[in-house]
């Protein structure tokens, strides 16, 4: 059985019969975990193994584990710095900023993959612009090119432990102030303005190896009517043509406000594919999961199966050999000098 184009979640600590069946949908090919997965290292490893024992090929295991404001698991983890707190230190120290980053991504997804997950949607490639709360300590810098250059890193780190990397939000959520959870946001600014900046990022990260990316729920109304995430000119023009990106586009939720103007589940669902959309994200509405997939055709898709498998997460060390090892020891004692430096003045929990 080939895996499907959609990611949901599930709701609690452990599997039950019906998350079991729907899991074994055709349709289905990832599941999505938050913090209300999470109860401890131990319960969180079964749960994952519970999770790749469902179906052969296994579905992907995926978590938003940023750090800063945005880390789903955090007892028992390590307190991972926000992006803006690396942003400071590249301020003071470019070369150490650049070096800890690497190390941060190569912790975050080493940790992560010791619990068999198999891939953190991260980094944030958006432009620090505006006051939004949604983006708040997420961004690294306001200038394009250090946003390229911290990430790349970030993604070295990852890559290194044996994780890809998802850039998000394309093309740039860092123009507008509304969250796309709560509403629809408009970004007005030209076609030009938008490339010239909030582009590059994406551009230089593609040229690198990003195997995955995800589009803002975000209408630029200037080049667009539609979210960047239903829209085939964002997708297939500029993100596949323009910028020849050959990975794993995601949707980003479709539960979320930003994507409500598209109609119903089954709406949004056809019109994320149709738009160029590989991996459609359903998140807290089984119901909508359930609507999506009553309606929807499962169709063989091999250049889908070929990115997806890309995605698989590399075996991991265990846990005790992980804690042990220098580089971790080096690495967590360099993040709490970072937080004691650099301390944030109000951390937000998306």
């Amino acid at each position: 059985m080939s895996l499907g184009p959609l990611m949901v979640d599930v709701e609690g600590l452990a599997l039950d019969a019906e998350d079991r069946e729907l899991l074994r949908h055709p349709l289905i090919g990832g599941v999505i975990l938050f913090s209300r997965n999470y109860q401890s290292r131990e319960q969180l490893m079964q749960l994952v193994k519970d999770l790749h024992e469902v179906r052969q090929p296994r579905l992907i295991v995926a978590v938003d584990h940023e750090g800063g404001p945005v880390q789903r698991f955090r007892e028992d983890f390590t307190h991972l710095p926000a992006a803006s707190q690396l942003g400071e230190l590249y301020q003071h120290d470019a070369s150490q900023a650049l070096r800890l980053t690497r190390e941060v991504g190569w912790l975050l997804a080493a940790e992560l993959l010791v619990c068999g997950i198999d891939l953190s949607f991260a980094p944030v490639l958006d432009i620090e612009k505006n006051d939004s709360q949604v983006l708040r300590h997420r961004c690294y810098h306001s200038d394009p090119q250090i946003v390229a250059e911290m990430a790349h890193q970030l993604m070295a780190g990852m890559n290194a432990a044996g994780m890809q990397a998802t850039g998000k939000h394309f093309p740039g959520h860092g123009g507008v102030v509304g969250d796309s959870h709560q509403e629809l946001p408009v970004d007005t600014r030209s076609y030009e303005d938008i490339y010239a900046q909030d582009i590059l990022p994406f551009e230089r990260m593609i040229h690198y190896g990003l195997a995955g990316i995800m589009p803002a729920h975000v209408v630029y109304s200037q080049v667009d009517k539609d979210p960047a995430g239903f829209s085939t000119f964002w997708l297939q023009e500029v993100l596949r043509k323009r910028l020849q990106f050959s990975g794993v586009i995601f949707s980003d939720d479709l539960s979320m406000a930003g994507a409500q103007m598209v109609g119903g589940y089954v709406q949004r669902a056809k019109a994320a594919l149709a738009a160029g959309c590989d991996v459609l994200l359903v998140c807290n509405n089984r119901q909508g999961v359930t609507e999506i997939l009553e309606d929807l055709q499962a169709r063989a898709n091999p250049v889908l199966q070929t990115r997806i498998a890309r995605l698989h997460g590399k075996p991991a060390r265990e846990l005790k050999n992980l804690r042990a090892s220098p580089m971790w020891k080096k690495t967590v004692a360099a993040i709490r000098l970072l937080h004691d430096e650099y301390p944030l003045e109000q951390e937000l929990n998306f």
